[in-house]
């Protein structure tokens, strides 16, 4: 239900402890750089900063020793190091440094799976626009009927909200190009003169930006992709609970497809629409999350005691879950079955209720061809 898709296989433990690895490696051969670490000690670090030679369970209980993951990592790398070329592991960082390097190399990993299924969902919601552009049903407000739309515009409004989202996230992700170093409170003193050029370096090593200043206690990157995620994650539930409603069997309009979904344990008559609840599900989750964000913001002076720590499983749980809910989406609508003739004998019944627009439903429509229609091009405009 909520790890559905690839984002939930960059953010399990062991994707964390790569992901704290590569910036050791990468620290390793930006101070080579400069001349700090000797060239084959940095070769030496880089080639033992490999998640799998280490015990992820065990090095998750040593940190409740030391409040953080990263000691007890370190301590295994420089173990397997040993000699001198253990004195140059994290030459100058801090754990907050690898920790919030690590949550910004989770992230990435993460929203490109996120990105490519929320792709894969539009383009199919956009077919379904497309071929129902014209396909007439009655809309309906406060949950009574109202008067006539068309499936298409319906699902253009779906779309529209999941570009616009998508959108958002592109945007969100162009400010977390900045990793973490500035050591033990953010002044880069642990390189001496050679600050600024060693976390220039470990920024080009990992294909990121080298920020204005550390911002170990500074939280916006953070929140602000929290509340992106919750966004997506919102606006698929969106149409998770549309279509859970007209998916009713007194409604009946449409169907999630796939014989062996939908069973009930209780009731074997029963087809439920599992993609529809687990789209609703992940977006009920997900403003909890990102309020959590929210809260840790107020951190301390130059090092945050406990706040900092709060983020780190709530961001890896709201990556993993909006990757749920693009999968799930990309899922639903690949399969979603719709039943226009239902829709004909629904406007037909609310007709006969005295809704007289639904008895000639085409003479009414107007421009909501023409709506779906420029929602499409937007699409193909922002997906091109």
């Amino acid at each position: 239900m909520f790890a559905r898709g690839d984002a939930a296989a960059q953010t399990t433990e062991r994707a964390w402890l790569q992901a704290m690895l590569d910036f050791e490696g990468a620290l390793a051969r930006a101070s080579a750089s400069v001349g700090l670490v000797p060239g084959e000690a940095a070769d030496a670090i880089t080639a033992a900063c490999d998640a799998s030679l280490y015990d992820v369970a065990e090095i998750g209980r040593e940190s409740s020793a030391t409040g953080t993951p990263v000691m007890p990592m370190l301590q295994r790398l420089r173990d397997r190091l040993g000699g001198d070329v253990a004195g140059y592991v994290h030459l100058g960082a801090t754990s907050q440094d690898a920790m919030d390097t690590a949550a910004i190399l989770v992230a990435h990993r993460a929203i490109e799976a996120i990105a490519g299924d929320s792709l894969n969902a539009a383009t199919l919601c956009a077919g379904l626009a497309e071929r129902h552009r014209d396909t007439p049903m009655i809309g309906r407000t406060l949950l009574q009927n109202a008067l006539p739309t068309t499936f298409g515009l319906k699902a253009a409004g779906w779309l529209a909200d999941v570009d616009l989202a998508r959108a958002w996230l592109a945007e969100v992700v162009l400010d977390l190009f900045d990793v973490q170093l500035g050591g033990a409170v953010g002044t880069l003193d642990g390189f001496r003169e050679q600050g600024r050029p060693v976390a220039e370096a470990l920024a080009a090593e990992l294909g990121y930006n080298a920020p204005l200043a550390p911002w170990h206690t500074q939280r916006v990157r953070i929140v602000m992709l929290g509340d992106t995620l919750a966004l997506l994650c919102g606006t698929f539930g969106k149409v998770g609970r549309d279509v859970a409603l007209l998916a009713q069997n007194e409604v009946a309009e449409l169907r999630e497809g796939g014989e062996e979904r939908g069973g009930s344990s209780a009731m074997a008559n029963k087809r439920n629409p599992v993609s529809a609840v687990a789209l609703v599900a992940c977006a009920q989750r997900a403003p909890g999350l990102a309020m959590t964000l929210h809260t840790a913001m107020l951190q301390e002076h130059e090092r945050a005691a406990g706040a900092w720590h709060a983020e780190w499983e709530t961001l890896s749980t709201l990556l993993r879950i909006t990757g749920s809910s693009a999968a799930w989406a990309r899922d639903l609508f690949g399969r979603l079955e719709v039943d226009t003739e239902r829709m004909r004998a629904n406007l037909a019944a609310a007709a006969e209720a005295g809704i007289e627009a639904a008895a000639e439903p085409e003479a009414h429509l107007g421009s909501a061809g023409a709506l779906v229609d420029a929602i499409l091009a937007a699409h193909r405009g922002s997906s091109g």
